[in-house]
């Protein structure tokens, strides 16, 4: 009786245990799962960090709303993609502006042709002939000027159509210092996304005939060659501009010659200062900051000659301006090396100054202004211009 009392009891405690050990496997599964469950979570997680261009959710959407499957394929590295954005309306050929970006874009590398802004432009154009209308916006300018011409206005149009449908663009730089113009503008290249990649609007308004390629401040570094051939392509094929009797500016030759002496000037000084912190681009950023931190030692400065003052009360000096509110001076201890320098016929060119830079107070209180005294005519290094003869 004990024995068979003794083996039920065993019996049951063997089924309890066995019940208990399955309901520890039923419990033991999941936390055995979870490691893999928080790998498959850390990159979600990761995406969070993530700047939003690479987020699906931000990606171009079709015209039913569904999220492509396929992500356009990148063309810039880290540090030159400013991200996407939807794109608001084409000003002009190399002018559009964005949603959620403060100020309009001034696209690198092309200048296509002003379009008719007034009534007077208009009429003056309608009211002459197309030779007299071009010499009389020319005037006794030494150099070839802007002026509002049909083919402005065709790419405007022809940038208007090559968006249709893109309502989300992607906006890259030349350089990671290279943000704004002296006009708050920010400089950039305009990208679509074509057939699942990303197409650059920039050269393909070149490869049009809307627009030559515009060295005239400085060559794109990304995108030269591309340019290069876009033009010649649009050249050989004789389009927009190119076409024999477009009423488009007919001093092309000209005006290539400039820009290109001027792109030239600044890739030399590009090259001459690579990895070197003393060669300063007064465009960049953070130029005023390296100004600011090589007080004492010597620089370079790259820049362009926006005005100058022949000192007849004090020192003459030359201005390159950063932004639209702040610039540095080169001051000149003489008149006659102000005058032996020839930086008074050289307003609007580069110039490469070389000297010490200083910090001086300013007299309404503001922020410390940058010069650079000039005590040499050697100290200065002019960007040639074809036409203008070099002092």
């Amino acid at each position: 009786m004990i024995r068979r009392l003794r083996r039920r009891i065993a019996l049951v405690i063997a089924a309890i245990a066995a019940a208990l050990g399955g309901v520890a496997i039923t419990h033991r599964a999941p936390s055995e799962e979870r490691p893999r469950a928080e790998e498959q979570r850390r990159p979600r997680d990761r995406d969070r960090d993530e700047p939003r261009r690479d987020r699906p959710s931000d990606r171009p959407k079709d015209r039913d709303g569904d999220a492509r499957q396929r992500p356009p394929r990148d063309s810039a590295p880290p540090g030159l993609v400013v991200g996407e954005y939807r794109l608001a309306r084409v000003i002009d050929g190399d002018t559009v502006r964005v949603d959620g970006l403060d100020a309009s874009l001034r696209l690198i590398g092309i200048d296509a042709e002003e379009t008719f802004k007034s009534n007077a432009d208009r009429r003056d154009f309608e009211s002459a002939s197309w030779a007299d209308y071009l010499a009389k916006k020319r005037g006794d300018s030494k150099r070839p000027i802007k002026a509002p011409t049909p083919m402005g206005d065709a790419a405007r149009t022809w940038g208007s159509r090559w968006f249709t449908g893109d309502r989300r663009v992607r906006i890259e730089r030349d350089h990671p210092a290279e943000i704004r113009d002296r006009f708050d503008r920010y400089l950039a290249y305009v990208m679509a996304e074509k057939d699942g990649r990303w197409v650059n609007y920039n050269v393909e308004l070149v490869r049009a005939g809307m627009s030559p390629y515009f060295p005239k401040y400085g060559n794109s570094r990304r995108f030269h060659r591309e340019f290069v051939e876009a033009e010649a392509e649009a050249k050989a094929a004789k389009r927009g501009i190119w076409e024999p009797g477009a009423k488009a500016y007919p001093d092309y030759p000209e005006r290539e010659a400039w820009w290109t002496a001027r792109g030239d000037f600044v890739a030399a000084f590009r090259r001459e200062g690579e990895g070197k912190p003393g060669y300063i681009d007064i465009t960049h950023e953070d130029a005023l900051a390296q100004l600011q931190a090589r007080v004492g030692q010597e620089v370079h400065v790259l820049g362009t000659i926006d005005d100058v003052s022949k000192g007849t009360r004090g020192p003459g000096r030359l201005r390159m301006m950063h932004d639209q509110h702040r610039s540095i001076s080169a001051v000149f201890a003489e008149p006659d090396v102000l005058a032996r320098s020839g930086a008074a016929a050289w307003r609007g060119e580069f110039v490469v100054v070389t000297g010490v830079p200083r910090l001086r107070g300013s007299k309404k209180g503001g922020e410390e202004r940058i010069e650079i005294a000039v005590e040499r005519a050697s100290q200065l290094r002019l960007s040639p211009v074809p036409g203008l003869p070099a002092p």
